[in-house]
């Protein structure tokens, strides 16, 4: 096959792609004017001037990672870089695919590229042969080149990483959208509040302030729901055709990761068994899974079970979240589940609005928003992030973060006037535990919040509590400098 195609076949698909070549920018439906967070962390590491490292963006498919290279490739223009000093490469073009990658680069130097500064934006690279002993020799060989490069399939990547990657290249992982980038990609006007304000500090407020600004979030309550059943898909997030959108993801992301991916990457042989697998976790998403249980009633090996949960978790399709010791006791490593984004549940089980009239279900698919906002949040900051439960009583902590000094405890009650025990696990330990920094109970409405009477917890509705976790990471962390 590589016989078959010459260099003048790999030359026009390349101009095909780098349009920028001829025209000196980007289209503009390629780089899209609203900047995901993740977009400024790659930024900061592709422009370092003191650490020089390629950067690789891995996330689930549809996540706008291709997007974010065409929003660089644009930056890069506009600070002086040389049209021609950029090559833009998509290996999942069957040509470009079955094409070294040195050819491809000698081809791109040969006949375009101006000087020694050259900037390479390499798409989904996982598919592309022997990608990272190339990346090493580039590294070490030509200093002044600059990469990004973006990888739905995150097993591959990380493995390879001990091999070559060490000190060469990071990772940057790309999610769903939060619900605060979902409104501000929808164009909802921001609500004017405090740069500062922490959803974790919320005790900290007066009771007038606590007033005032859970009124000013009040109007961001109706586009929560639409958010959890069109999810966090940058493409798919602007529609308001849920079950086109639902179709496009079962079509594009969940069928392309499970049937594609999974075969040609890692060699998957039963997909059938994968699939039950998979709906099985939307299913039961938010809950402890039980890997005996899932062996003995598909019949499939428990070996098998733990390979395919580990690749569905590599492959960006779901969270795990494993029991946290608050106690000093050794806990069973039995994982909790929770899918990549709460809208993959509901196009996969094909449930539409009626879904958010069934408590049980919505608090299941919440849990799971919950959870993965708290993992985006916290990533560059590398805690654990798991649930509690007690072995002898069985009382839970739905989540649990662990930093090195302090703790958050989140208990999720999406449902009409939510009560708390005096003996659930929560109440007991934000009462005794001095490393609780912030104890939150998650609720359903708009004027559920304030702290419980009994217990330092503070009740805080989903939105509001996402939507602040979302200013809180573009203000303080992510903020572009």
């Amino acid at each position: 096959m590589k016989n078959l195609i010459t260099d003048e076949n790999i030359l026009q698909v390349l101009r095909g792609y780098n349009r920028w070549w001829e025209i000196g920018e980007v289209p503009e439906d390629f780089a899209k004017p609203v900047k995901r967070f993740a977009y400024y962390d790659a930024k900061q590491s592709f422009e370092h001037t003191t650490i020089r490292r390629h950067v690789i963006l891995t996330g689930p498919r549809r996540v706008g990672k291709s997007t974010i290279l065409y929003q660089t490739i644009q930056e890069v223009l506009e600070l002086g870089v040389q049209s021609k000093n950029i090559l833009y490469v998509s290996f999942d073009h069957p040509i470009l695919k079955v094409s070294d990658i040195d050819r491809i680069l000698k081809i791109f130097i040969n006949n375009i590229a101006i000087d020694e500064g050259v900037h390479l934006f390499l798409d989904e690279i996982q598919y592309a042969q022997d990608w990272n002993g190339w990346l090493k020799t580039i590294y070490d060989n030509n200093p002044s080149y600059r990469v990004m490069a973006t990888g739905s399939a995150s097993p591959v990547l990380s493995e390879k990483m001990p091999e070559s990657g060490v000190g060469r290249w990071v990772q940057i992982r790309i999610p769903t959208l939060s619900f605060y980038e979902y409104l501000e990609l929808r164009g909802i006007e921001n609500p004017k509040i405090d740069e500062n304000i922490r959803p974790t500090a919320l005790s900290e407020l007066s009771h007038k302030e606590l007033v005032g600004l859970m009124g000013s979030l009040q109007p961001l309550e109706r586009h929560f729901h639409r958010y959890l059943l069109i999810g966090g898909f940058p493409e798919i997030a602007q529609s308001d055709d849920l079950s086109y959108a639902q179709r496009i993801i079962r079509e594009d992301i969940v069928d392309k990761a499970l049937k594609r991916d999974m075969v040609s990457l890692f060699n998957v042989r039963h997909i059938d068994e994968l699939e039950r697998i998979f709906l099985y976790l939307c299913m039961t998403t938010g809950n402890i899974v039980e890997v005996s249980t899932i062996s003995n009633n598909m019949d499939i090996t428990r070996p098998t079970v733990l390979k395919y949960l580990h690749f569905l978790e590599l492959a960006n399709l779901i969270y795990t979240g494993y029991p946290v010791d608050m106690a000093g006791k050794k806990l069973k490593a039995k994982p909790k589940v929770y899918l990549a984004d709460a809208a993959i549940r509901n196009a996969v089980l094909l449930q539409g609005e009626e879904v958010l009239q069934d408590p049980e279900q919505m608090g299941m698919i919440v849990e799971s928003a919950v959870y993965k906002h708290i993992s985006t949040f916290c990533y560059n900051f590398n805690p654990k992030i798991g649930y509690y439960r007690d072995s002898s009583s069985q009382k839970e902590i739905d989540i649990v973060v662990m930093m090195p000094n302090s703790k958050i405890l989140i208990e999720i009650k999406y449902r009409e006037n939510p009560k708390i025990k005096e003996s659930e696990a929560i109440v007991d330990w934000s009462k005794k535990d001095k490393l609780a920094s912030a104890s939150l109970l998650v609720t359903k409405n708009a004027g559920d919040y304030g702290l419980l009477d009994h217990a330092p917890i503070m009740r805080i509705p989903a939105f509001a509590f996402l939507y602040l976790l979302g200013h809180a990471e573009k203000t303080r962390f992510r903020k572009p400098q």
